[in-house]
């Protein structure tokens, strides 16, 4: 079996094969208008596509685009009479409570094609007010009128009884209703209206435009199986995928996350602070001994409640660009570049990037770029430097370097947010950095936060794409209960997740998985009585005070003497692979003479010193490196600075550490 790992970033598309012995890597430059056509160039250029024992793990952006630009299906819905506006009400949070300026954005559905139904059922699942079919079957008419792409369907209370919901599924579909149809008590059968309403709206939003991708990528790979990256770190078929959107709107950066821990633990680390650095945007996730997820997200200004790796993203990559405000201070990002044009070292950008920058700085080489594949136009990047330092009265050097450490600053604001804001010291984790712009930050940001030691992985600029190929087959599922724990026991919480574990088992083997392969997690989302959001806690013998534990780590407090409950029910199903078997590298002594590529000036902390050059795929284990040296391989570049020592393991991973 050969599996080919595909991820799509704002610049390049990345590609990993394995097949089972060797593994490939390969990169092309994304194509924005018409992501499937980089898909299909990579895969062709590789010379896989239309192998017979070719299976695709694809990260894709689609629904996030959708959307972030706002470019998703025509939707309607159709709620309990009475509860149309919920979407727009939403909650009481004000992110930018002191902006005078501030716009908010308008929702996905317009009031024209929010329609309600009367019926009533309240939350502990009994009919109040029975679902008025005549009145129903009225509003089916009006949606089929109203021509629209797809149609979200969320009633009062139906996570405790989704009878109404079910029953005007079949009314819009007899009356003729061809679009797609997302149901919340399918999407997300759990409390609190507008987070499921979002939800289940996003859902139908992004549907129509995942599944012409989809589609139009499959007829394209024929009979070739294509699993997709979920936002949970597990993968799902395309089939899925076309009517679980929303499970995919940060599936690129999942799968970086899933990559970076399974290589740190290779290397015998399991505390971690990802940091993914690519072309436009940079995503931290830290992970304490395994992966850790959030269902409270808000994507593009809207909520979505469905499990996903908890990131923080900035808008700071390779890509971002430089430039004065009004004031005339010196600003690097959100912007970017992108892939088309790209920073103005590629040849056809006219805005200065963080790229050119750090190529202006002798950082990246203009003969060792994408291993030599991609030729780099550095004197355009040294002309546009020279002109923004002249309106800075600064040396060309000053000025490159003063943007590194703005979008540095972004960054290391990122990984605060990620663990000291939550709780944790950086000083007790790795920093595992990857992405193709990573490497030349990493150690100053780890010096910046007094982080010992950082874990550059071998195709560091392909970590996400390689994570795709070692993910599982994974399945969420949740359902809200509300029952106080003093009045329930482990029979009555086993008796309850029965149907959920029934359905997982039910899907994972319509996915083709065997059973033995199977394994089942059950979690809770549980809080104290009176509180109004919860913590996710593993079932075990002793749950209960596992929570109070895990409330003090958050919070800093706990009182186990306080009364709590269970909200929500959770179970994961994963469907495990059988991971790449990593090669060890040949032993070596600790002169890394053999890799040496020469020396080159690199602009440091105000001045150039003539510098070491390394190749990467030439390095043995055993082999240290000293800073100030740079490292280059065919997908990304590493800066390792003074005051840190490399030394290559026998995975390939280099070990920085603080001497």
């Amino acid at each position: 079996m050969l599996v080919v790992g595909i991820d799509i970033g704002g610049t390049f598309t990345d590609f990993i094969t394995f097949d089972g012995k060797e593994m490939r890597t390969h990169k092309v430059l994304s194509t924005p208008s018409n992501q499937s056509m980089a898909v299909l160039q990579g895969l062709r250029e590789l010379g896989v596509l239309g192998e017979p024992d070719l299976e695709i793990v694809h990260g894709s952006t689609v629904a996030t685009n959708a959307l972030l630009e706002r470019k998703g299906g025509k939707v309607a819905l159709i709620t309990t009479q009475g509860f149309e506006d919920v979407l727009e009400i939403g909650r009481q949070n004000r992110p930018s409570l002191y902006d005078l300026n501030v716009q908010r954005l308008p929702p996905l559905v317009p009031s024209e094609r929010r329609l309600g139904v009367p019926e009533r059922t309240i939350y502990t699942g009994e009919v109040i007010q029975p679902l008025d079919e005549a009145a129903a079957r009225r509003v089916a008419r009006q949606v089929k009128d109203l021509g629209v792409d797809s149609l979200a369907i969320c009633l009062l209370f139906s996570y405790a009884n989704p009878s109404h919901e079910q029953r005007l599924v079949e009314l819009c579909k007899e009356a003729g209703i061809k679009g797609f149809i997302s149901a919340s008590h399918q999407i997300l059968p759990e409390y609190r209206e507008y987070e499921r309403t979002s939800t289940t709206v996003v859902n139908a939003y992004v549907v129509p435009v995942m599944d012409r991708y989809l589609s139009r990528l499959s007829a394209e790979l024929g009979a070739t199986p294509l699993r997709i990256m979920q936002s949970n770190g597990g993968a799902i078929s395309a089939e899925t995928a076309k009517t679980e959107s929303i499970r995919t709107v940060l599936s690129g950066p999942a799968g970086g996350v899933v990559g970076a821990l399974f290589l740190a633990r290779l290397s015998g680390y399991d505390h971690i602070i990802s940091f993914d650095m690519g072309g436009t945007s940079t995503d931290v996730s830290l992970c304490e001994g395994g992966i850790n997820t959030t269902t409270e997200s808000v994507v593009a200004g809207n909520a979505v409640r469905v499990p996903m790796i908890e990131l923080h993203t900035v808008g700071a990559g390779g890509g971002s660009i430089a430039r004065l405000d009004e004031g005339g201070a010196l600003r690097v990002g959100p912007e970017s570049a992108g892939a088309d044009p790209g920073p103005i070292c590629y040849g056809k950008g006219t805005e200065i990037a963080v790229t050119d920058a750090n190529v202006v700085l002798g950082r990246i080489s203009p003969d060792h770029f994408l291993g030599g594949r991609m030729k780099l136009h550095d004197e355009a990047a040294r002309r546009a430097v020279d002109e923004l330092a002249r309106a800075m009265r600064m040396s060309r050097e000053a000025v490159a370097e003063g943007i590194v450490r703005v979008a540095n600053a972004t960054m290391q604001r990122a990984i605060q947010v990620m663990s000291v804001e939550r709780g944790h010291d950086p000083r007790d984790f790795a920093l595992l950095s990857f992405g193709g712009a990573g490497g030349l930050h990493c150690c100053e940001l780890a010096e910046n936060l007094s982080i010992p030691r950082l874990i550059i992985p071998n195709h560091a600029g392909l970590l996400s794409a390689f994570g795709m190929i070692t993910s599982d087959v994974v399945k969420d599922y949740s359902q809200t209960v509300l029952i106080n724990t003093a009045a329930t026991s482990q029979a009555d919480l086993a008796k309850l997740f029965e149907p959920l574990d029934q359905r997982g088992l039910d899907e994972m083997l319509a996915e083709g998985l065997p059973r033995q392969r199977l394994r089942f997690a059950r979690s809770l989302d549980m809080r104290y009585i009176g509180q109004s959001f919860e913590i996710s806690v593993p079932w075990m013998d002793d749950y209960i005070a596992e929570f109070h534990r895990l409330h003090g780590v958050r919070y800093g407090y706990s009182n186990p003497k306080r009364p709590t409950e269970i909200v929500n029910l959770r179970l994961r199903t994963s469907g495990e692979v059988t991971p790449p078997e990593f090669p060890r590298l040949p032993a070596g002594s600790a002169d890394p003479g053999a890799a040496r590529l020469g020396a080159s000036p690199v602009y440091y902390r105000g001045a150039w010193h003539d510098t070491p050059l390394y190749e990467r795929e030439r390095l043995q284990a055993g082999n240290t490196i000293d800073g100030l040296a740079v490292v280059y391989e065919k997908t990304a570049t590493t800066l390792i600075t003074p005051g840190f020592q490399g030394v290559v393991d026998e995975v390939g991973n280099i070990i920085l550490t603080r001497k």
